[in-house]
């Protein structure tokens, strides 16, 4: 059986060039206090909610629908949580070693477990896909691809002082729905599948 390089690509959405639906919360950074701190503000410039540096030392949205992308001291990776604070799901990274959570595409996110399976949450951030791909890309319309029989492997760069970037290497690859089933896995290359799916990797 063939290997294949799968390469899981990172996409910036296109949420954040379009003008936010009503009900949204807008976060900034408020440094007018002995600790920076992020604030979520309704569109009218009131503060709704502070988010304690104790408890977390990054938030990566500007906007906040059904929840904002954190950093959460003492947890691993990223959390997506809602307005109250409430932890909803861990976000995949997109990038090993890099600070880079997934974004919402087509409605859809990238979620992992504990184990590092993937699994995807929708725009309502809601689990609508538990975790159990061991390689998924984000989703394009009403698909996305996922890889099967996958390790991680060094790309670049050896030597004690490089910096290591990995990819996923998997002998299979099929593409799911957006209810999570199956509908083709077999011995194929990711850019066969790309095109067996109709899967695109931007935006329309």
């Amino acid at each position: 059986m063939k290997r294949i390089a799968f390469f899981l690509l990172s996409l910036t959405a296109l949420s954040s060039c379009r003008r936010p639906a009503p009900g949204y919360l807008l976060v900034r950074q408020d440094t007018t206090q002995q600790r920076a701190q992020y604030v979520f503000m309704s569109p009218g410039g009131d503060t709704v909610r502070r988010l304690d540096t104790a408890k977390y030392y990054v938030c990566f949205s500007d906007t906040v629908r059904a929840f904002a992308i954190v950093g959460i001291k003492g947890r691993k990776s990223w959390w997506a949580i809602d307005r109250d604070e409430k932890p909803l799901f861990q976000v995949y990274n997109t990038s090993d070693g890099e600070p880079t959570p997934d974004e919402l595409r087509y409605g859809m996110i990238r979620i992992v477990d504990d184990k590092g399976r993937i699994g995807f949450a929708n725009d309502r951030g809601k689990v609508v896909i538990s975790p159990r791909f061991e390689a998924a890309s984000n989703f394009y319309r009403d698909k996305a691809i996922i890889g099967g029989s996958c390790k991680k492997v060094l790309w670049c760069c050896e030597g004690e002082n490089s910096d290591k970037h990995y990819m996923i290497d998997c002998k299979q690859a099929g593409f799911i729905d957006r209810s999570g089933r199956i509908r083709k896995m077999g011995a194929y290359s990711f850019e066969e599948m790309e095109k067996l799916s109709g899967w695109k990797p931007d935006q329309d």
